[in-house]
């Protein structure tokens, strides 16, 4: 649930606003819950609040923003997949005429206030994620978002080393890196590599396919519709978080024109070797598609013995006694079930984020005076600035939510210097 603040020159940036979803069991206490950081700092200085900036679509990066606009009030930027995708959030409200969104570009400069943003094309697990170039007065922090080096992303543009490696022209003061795979070595898994992971598991299955991944992934669903054409099956999305995410790939022309869902009501009439189903639930969540199959209450397809279900994804942590109780139910109902931890051969997940050496590498490129890393543990964060240190970095700042990092003149921490905390929304 990202919240994060540039100050300069009495004025604020704000550099997205995402939701965590809160751990319940709607079966037996009908929650709904997401939680938010407590916006209640800039709240209180909306006036200088010039704008907010949404490096891409993902919940932990978008969601909160119909939940906090009113207290923020600003303009919001963001590219014309993300601000597809906030518009169909604030559709959901009363707030879709009154939100300023201003679409820009991979590549862009924009002026918001005493700050210039350069947008710059990143490889990520969702369609146009972006890092940015943040410059005021003298000073240049570049805030890599989440990211990773993929030569072959299935969808968007590959990494272009070359742009980052500019950067170091331009005497970056800051950066602001992603440590989540930070603890990972070598290098993550590139999207395009899970083809030749999933074709042969659903070729040789006999009856029918569901492989369940996370419902912003369009580049693993663009992945399992070329091998629904390659094995004959009819491919269809189960679970509303993916049909929306399909729908506004469509809608901003990102999805593959020679590319078809079917729909999702109609596989239930089909031979079960022709059906391939693409569901939300890999995380074994209450009331989502893949739990529904599992316990028997899914209106549009009925598991049956001899089905197979395939997780194309891993298990975030704290989820694993969802995952267990949703496999134990998939497996008592007579289901193969293939997660991805347990496959020899290629893989069938890559993660969206950047491991060691690939750490390693966009340091060298971008040569910043100060690591500033964030998005992670404090084990995850001492990572990344250890691999900083390693290349060479001179300085590295080891913060946690509600540190003030003062970046020129001098660099300074101040420890505790806002007032942090979660707040809980209703999503109904």
């Amino acid at each position: 649930m990202n919240m994060n603040l540039y100050g300069h020159n009495d004025q604020w940036l704000m550099v997205d606003c995402g939701v965590m979803f809160e751990k319940t069991n709607p079966q037996t206490d009908g929650s709904n819950r997401v939680v938010s950081a407590d916006p209640s700092f800039i709240a209180s200085r909306r006036h200088q609040l010039v704008g907010l900036v949404i490096t891409h679509a993902h919940e932990d990066h978008i969601g909160a923003v119909p939940y906090l606009w009113q207290e923020l009030q600003c303009p919001v930027y963001t590219t014309p997949f993300s601000a597809e995708i906030l518009r169909r959030k604030l559709s959901e409200t009363d707030l879709i005429h009154q939100v300023p969104i201003i679409e820009v570009q991979s590549g862009d400069i924009t002026n918001i206030g005493h700050f210039e943003v350069q947008w710059l094309n990143i490889t990520h697990s969702i369609p146009e994620p972006n890092a940015l170039v943040i410059s005021a007065g003298d000073s240049k922090v570049f805030h890599t978002a989440d990211w990773k080096i993929d030569a072959d992303p299935v969808l968007g543009k590959p990494f272009d080393k070359h742009q980052f490696k500019a950067l170091a022209d331009q005497t970056i003061t800051a950066m602001v890196c992603d440590s989540t795979n930070a603890t990972v070595a070598g290098h993550s898994i590139s999207e395009g590599d899970c083809y030749d992971g999933l074709l042969p598991l659903i070729k040789k299955a006999e009856g029918r396919v569901i492989v369940a991944c996370f419902g912003s992934n369009l580049a693993r669903l663009i992945t399992l519709c070329k091998i629904a054409l390659k094995t004959g099956r009819y491919g269809a999305v189960y679970g509303r978080s993916m049909r929306n995410m399909y729908s506004a790939a469509r809608r901003t022309g990102i999805w593959p024109d020679n590319l078809s869902l079917a729909d999702g009501r109609h596989l239930g009439y089909l031979p079960r070797h022709e059906v391939l189903g693409i569901a939300t639930g890999s995380q074994g969540e209450f009331g989502a598609a893949l739990r529904r199959m599992g316990n028997g209450t899914f209106r549009d397809l009925e598991l049956e013995p001899g089905d197979t279900v395939i997780f194309s994804s891993k298990v975030i942590p704290g989820n694993e006694m969802d995952v267990a109780s949703l496999v134990n139910q998939l497996r008592n109902r007579g289901v193969n079930v293939i997660e991805s931890a347990d496959v020899d051969g290629p893989p069938i997940h890559a993660s969206g984020h950047p491991c060691q050496d690939e750490l390693r590498e966009l340091y060298r490129l971008v040569q910043p005076k100060i690591a500033l890393p964030v998005h992670g543990t404090p084990i995850h964060i001492n990572a990344n600035a250890a691999i900083a240190k390693e290349i060479g970095i001179p300085t590295q700042m080891r913060g946690e939510n509600g540190d003030l990092y003062k970046l020129s003149p001098l660099p300074t921490l101040k420890r505790k210097a806002v007032k942090v905390g979660r707040i809980t929304h209703d999503r109904d």
